[in-house]
């Protein structure tokens, strides 16, 4: 079992995906997306993914909805819905997920968008 107030340990994080830790069947993983940049459209065709914001505003794109993100809000996507979360705001968008299944190898830090997009097996 693991312990931890998540929600300080997302505001705390400054990398871009930083896993937290791996279960079996799930994930939690910490974002920090800076201003103007965005988690990248994606599709994860076999992973269901919650997401909770902790700071920040911007903008989310579920399935070809648009919706305003805030403090506190969740987003749950299912496996096989295209999403993109955009950070609109002046500060740093912080936020945890929760993938299940596990969709990172465990340990696995990003610094920026760029570093992940070169290692996509990550």
């Amino acid at each position: 079992m693991q312990f931890q107030n998540v929600q300080q340990s997302a505001l705390a994080n400054n990398q871009f995906r930083k896993v937290l830790f791996t279960n079996k069947h799930s994930q939690v993983v910490l974002m920090s997306i800076p201003p103007g940049e965005d988690i990248g459209r994606e599709v994860h065709e076999l992973v269901d993914q919650v997401l909770v914001f902790v700071k920040g505003k911007g903008r989310a794109d579920v399935g070809g909805e648009t919706h305003d993100i805030s403090p506190g809000d969740m987003f749950a996507v299912p496996a096989g819905m295209e999403h993109d979360f955009i950070n609109t705001g002046t500060e740093d968008m912080k936020l945890f997920t929760v993938y299940s299944p596990p969709e990172h190898p465990d340990g696995v830090v990003h610094a920026t968008k760029a570093d992940a997009l070169a290692h996509p097996e990550e």
